[in-house]
């Protein structure tokens, strides 16, 4: 068993990868506390925001692979097909179910605020996450944190 963890820690893909991610996880919640004055924790693991740690991870991930397997080789062929589905995703997918979460976020707080329920029987309502993917600048903040990271290691 301490071989394989021993192999996972010392993996340089999978080292370069989390440090990126690491690295994106940081400034997102850097950047956020700048913005709103406000220190969120929870930035450290949520998804959304500038940089995207997603795409920090996939680009760090490839140019890794590229560097250690070679452009050539079929490795490096699969990560950046799979690095460009997870910046798709990131920019369509996720954004979108972000803009539909704010949009029921809203519909929901209109609706608690013209029913007039009892105090002690208001019914439980949790907000949706509206962070959820990305706009393209947060994307390309990824693509430099990944590039850069995976350039220094």
């Amino acid at each position: 068993m301490l071989e394989i963890v021993n192999g996972i820690v010392n993996n340089y893909i999978i080292r370069v990868s989390f440090f990126s991610w690491l690295t994106a996880q940081v400034l997102k919640t850097i950047i956020n506390f700048y913005l709103t004055k406000n220190l969120k924790l929870e930035r450290m693991v949520g998804a959304g925001g500038m940089p995207s740690s997603h795409t920090a991870l996939v680009i760090a991930m490839t140019i890794a692979t590229g560097k250690l397997c070679g452009v050539e080789s079929p490795s490096f062929a699969i990560s950046i097909i799979f690095a460009a589905v997870v910046m798709y995703d990131a920019m369509g997918v996720r954004r979108a179910a972000g803009e539909q979460a704010k949009i029921l976020n809203q519909i929901v707080d209109m609706w608690l605020e013209k029913a007039h329920f009892d105090e002690q029987k208001m019914p439980q309502v949790k907000q949706l996450k509206e962070m959820l993917g990305h706009t393209p600048l947060e994307v390309v903040g990824g693509i430099i944190v990944g590039i850069i990271v995976a350039s220094i290691m």
